[in-house]
């Protein structure tokens, strides 16, 4: 026999390295083992990587996984979730991965779904083994882990820091060798957990790390990763696999079947088969009709584990109530509820449900779930009661709350106190969804009325900030319920106006007016936050409000110049102005009185914001406090907090604002990256605002008339005419990028009439501005440049002050102009808005051609051509192309793919590098490792053609 191709014979009695018949028949026989290839990089001493055999019908996907390990070896990184429906293969396909990773390090978690509400659990799980290496991390980063899993006390870590110290946990150990990160079951992560992981697998690059997640539905944190969906196995395979399980013949139709109905899922295929006699299957086996695989699966499971014995039936409770898989601690467990495990832990593994060795596990977290699931009432609360019993209190405080509240049989104080407790260390740990889930317990566990509704308020309230807004509704219910409190209910009726503004924001107005006027006379502070989220629905409804829609007669309605009125009429606070307060003070003087009167009062508003404040407070406001800095033209502050933002939160708020600030930066390829990831995130009926502007910056017109015909019909039914707005702004940017000016005048002319408080408005006049200018219409220009100046000059910021001179120039001639020019380009060479330095390059050029110097203008268009094609700008780049063309300049004509440049991150690598700062430095403001660091270095100096840092700053002026 050959030793280069062994063919396996086609029905060996059981694989020898499996011991179990689903897994052999599961492995596709007909594919011959290679010997294999040896990596470059490993030593002749090291043992060869023997692959596994290939599983039958996936020859696909281990393919996919075999390219992806060769790249781990080779130093890549790489990241993917296996998709797929319960039972599918998925954990089969990760033990082959884990199988085949020869000379790799492996760590592997095997998240279970009672730990849910635990923050950081499957985490800990994953990194238990390595916790030793910590101390190696950065002291920031160490702290945060620590703290996150308990470790350390200390104040709630930083959700961005958490995630950079597994970025870096990860890339110290793949130090020392290539490392391979496994998570099986993922859609079972704690939300703390999902957004740590998913943070350092969007950030790896050569740190040698493959990270790899199973899920059912991978659910909005790991949203946007590369994913295989894996699916049902082909009726030929489904055939054999079903041919290599069944020990005896088959009528043919009953097996067609089976693989009909079972959609070719391979853990049912398997399962079912074995569960049916002979004369079933040979009599013509009929699987009932439109009944889902996963209900077929764990009524299977239910059968076969109701022929066990009592005390095996029991252990199979406690197993699947306890997720860690610590033996000890199930032994112990076990020996509460008279049981031997010795005795009963057999018969568990001969059905081939249960392992019980080193680690308790599971043959399927499906079978984990039919036997908690299954179980009655009475045993979940007995085999909870022993594990509370033996989980000590001191180092695991949250899981012994955990199951002592499960093992409750009714109300019991002692319990929920100790919940309530949980809860808030897991919020100081920013684990909201925890907290929501422990307050919704103790909630249920309260005996006295009025306790029980301020718990279940609590919990609502931390639901509703989780993002879980589907327990709201019943936790208000329970709230209502409880004795007549006047704080209590008018607390009730914020938060169900809260509710309706996430569900329905341009419509919330009159609901929080309500609320805000009910708390002004028992919590002064509430009422000032109410008037605040107020303030928000009125700019999100904009020209849609209805001013006649009062809550009561005389109040205001929803537009926003009525609801300013009513904000400025709050009392005040007998406390020092909070960051909360001057935001609502500031964005209605804003509207009310004019730029002048409300930007000072706003800019305070954003110095007091980094003032002692919580995570739930900081989630709550960063929304206005972003409106704040782009009223005052701050695009620092606007950076810093939209990137917090993101960093606390990666909803549809967050991700849509700091795509908007990638847009203006010039980052095209980061705001279609959280495009992108929007898109997983938010339902079918969101706006695409972030989408909207990313087109119109691209020049893609037909893309934006798809988004905005969908846009103002989706808008318009919410009454959320922020929308609208935004599709006449994105058309005015637009035309003016494609040449067709008379368009984007008409546009930003509409745009520009309805002075929300997002900084569309004055987004829009910039456009009109140019517009305007460009079909000889120097009046409605000047107009225009009027109301601009305005906001400009009360925030005097060079974002502002940089716009308004390059708006100012388009109507001015001769030597004014050019000194316009030439100050528009000084003062937006000093921000972040890069987008609006290469426009001003653009008309600068454009200027300079119309006034006969070819020389000068060709200088001026090549750089804002140069910058425009780099960032992707192809609207405006192509008019850039068109003027240094008419320059008697030969040009290309390039796309953003055709550049050879720089990237806009190693652009930016290179910049922080030549400034000075180091690799880890510049990794800690990029959110990158110091190896991904390094590695786009060393690109950057091959492209510009240099040796040495010392050679950058000479090298990036005459590139960007």
């Amino acid at each position: 026999m050959s030793d280069s191709s062994i063919q396996l014979s086609r029905r060996p009695a059981r694989h020898p390295s499996a011991g179990r018949a689903d897994r052999a028949a599961y492995l596709d026989r007909s594919v011959p083992i290679r010997a294999p290839a040896w990596p470059a990089q490993v030593p002749a001493s090291a043992e060869p990587d023997r692959r596994p055999p290939v599983l039958r019908g996936r020859r696909r996907e281990c393919e996919v996984l075999r390219g992806l390990l060769d790249g781990v070896r080779g130093g890549r990184s790489a990241v993917l979730v296996l998709r797929g429906e319960a039972g599918i293969g998925k954990t089969a396909l990760l033990d082959h991965a884990v199988a085949s990773a020869a000379n790799l390090r492996v760590v592997r978690a095997a998240v279970a779904e009672p730990e849910m509400g635990l923050a950081f659990a499957g985490l800990h799980q994953l990194c238990g083994p390595v916790l030793d290496r910590l101390a190696r991390l950065h002291g920031p980063q160490r702290a945060a882990l620590e703290t996150a899993f308990g470790l350390e006390a200390g104040p709630a870590p930083d959700r961005f820091l958490v995630g950079l110290a597994v970025l870096s946990l990860l890339s110290e150990l793949a130090g020392e060798r290539s490392l391979v990160c496994v998570v099986d079951d993922a859609q079972w992560l704690d939300q703390a957990s999902a957004q740590a992981l998913a943070f350092a697998a969007r950030r790896l690059a050569t740190e040698s790390v493959l990270m790899l997640f199973a899920a059912r539905e991978p659910g909005a944190d790991l949203g946007g990763l590369p994913e295989l969906m894996v699916s049902g196995l082909a009726a030929a395979d489904a055939r054999e696999l079903l041919d290599a399980a069944v020990r005896w013949p088959m009528d043919d139709r009953v097996q067609a079947q089976i693989v009909a109905e079972t959609r070719g899922n391979p853990r049912a295929l398997v399962d079912l088969s074995r569960g049916l006699s002979p004369a079933a299957l040979a009599g013509g086996f009929r699987l009932p009709a439109g009944l889902a695989v996963p209900g077929r699966i764990e009524r299977d499971f239910l059968r076969r584990a109701e022929g066990l014995p009592g005390p095996t039936r029991l252990l199979l409770v406690a197993a699947a109530a306890e997720p860690t898989g610590d033996p000890v601690l199930l032994r112990r467990a076990a020996g509460r509820l008279g049981i031997s495990v010795q005795a009963a832990a057999p018969p568990a593994a001969e059905a081939e449900l249960l392992e019980f060795g080193a680690r308790v596990r599971f043959r399927h977290p499906l079978v984990r779930a039919a036997a908690y699931q299954t179980a009655s009432a009475g045993d979940r609360q007995l085999v909870h009661g022993a594990l509370a019993a033996v989980t000590d209190p001191q180092p695991d405080p949250d899981r012994n709350a955990w199951h002592r509240a499960q093992a409750a049989p009714g109300p019991d104080e002692h319990v929920a106190a100790a919940l309530e407790q949980s809860a808030g260390l897991a919020r100081s740990r920013g684990g909201l969804a925890a907290a929501a889930a422990f307050l919704e317990r103790a909630a249920a566990l309260t005996p006295d009325p009025a306790q029980r509704a301020e718990r279940a308020l609590a919990a609502a309230q931390a639901s509703l900030q989780a993002g879980a807004l589907d327990a709201v509704p019943k936790l208000l219910d329970v709230a209502k319920a409880g004795p007549p409190d006047e704080l209590r209910n008018a607390r009730v009726d914020l938060l169900d106006a809260r509710l309706a503004f996430v569900a329905d924001r341009g419509r919330a107005s009159p609901p929080l007016l309500k609320a805000a006027r009910r708390l002004e006379r028992i919590d002064l502070d509430l009422a000032r936050e109410a008037y605040l989220d107020m303030m928000n629905a009125a700019m999100f409804a904009g020209r849609l409000a209805a001013p006649g829609a009062s809550p009561a007669p005389g109040a205001p309605g929803g537009g926003l110049l009525e609801v300013s009125r009513a904000a400025r009429g709050a009392p005040l606070p007998s406390h020092p102005l909070r960051a909360p307060d001057l935001l609502l003070d500031g964005l209605a003087a804003r509207v009310v009185a004019g730029p002048a009167t409300g930007l000072p009062i706003l800019r305070l508003a954003l110095s007091a914001f980094d003032r002692d404040m919580s995570t739930e407070d900081e989630l709550r406001w960063l929304w206005p406090a972003c409106v704040a800095a782009i009223q005052l033209w701050d695009d620092g502050q606007w950076d810093v907090l939209s990137q917090r933002h993101v960093r606390l939160a990666r909803d549809a708020g967050a991700l849509s604002a700091r795509a908007y600030v990638e847009l203006f930066a010039g980052e095209l390829a980061a705001a279609e990256a959280l495009t992108e990831e929007l898109l997983q995130v938010t339902p079918a009926s969101f706006a695409p605002y972030a989408a909207l502007g990313l087109a119109a910056w691209s020049g893609r017109s037909d893309e934006v008339a798809a988004l905005t015909e969908a846009t103002v019909d989706e808008v318009t039914l919410r009454g959320e005419g922020i929308g609208i707005t935004v599709t006449e702004w994105a058309t005015a940017v637009l035309g003016n990028g494609l040449g067709r000016y008379d368009e984007a005048l008409a546009a930003a002319e509409r745009a520009s009439r309805y002075s929300g408080g997002l900084g569309l408005a004055a987004w829009s006049l910039v456009e009109l501005i140019e517009a305007a200018a460009r079909t000889g219409q120097p009046e409605r220009a000047a107009e225009a440049l009027g109301r601009l100046a305005e906001s400009t000059r009360a925030a005097g910021t060079d974002w502002a002050l940089g716009l308004e001179a390059r708006s100012r120039a388009l109507l001015s001639g001769g030597e004014i102009a050019e000194r316009l020019y030439r100050e528009a380009i000084q003062r937006l060479g000093r921000t972040r808005v890069r987008a609006e330095l290469a426009r001003a390059h653009l008309l600068y050029g454009e200027w300079l051609r119309r006034q006969h110097r070819r020389v000068d203008a060709r200088k001026q268009l090549r750089l804002g051509y140069e910058m425009l094609t780099a960032m992707g700008i192809e609207g405006f780049a192509e008019r850039a192309r068109r003027e240094l063309l008419a320059t008697g300049e030969t040009v290309r004509k390039r796309t953003v793919e055709t550049v050879t440049e720089l990237t806009e991150q190693e652009a930016e690598i290179a910049r922080l590098a030549a400034d000075g700062q180091t690799n880890p430095e510049i990794a800690a403001k990029l959110f990158l490792s110091p190896r991904t660091v390094e590695w786009h270095l060393r690109k950057v100096f091959a492209k510009l053609g240099i040796r040495s840092r010392k050679e950058l700053r000479e090298a990036l002026p005459a590139r960007f």
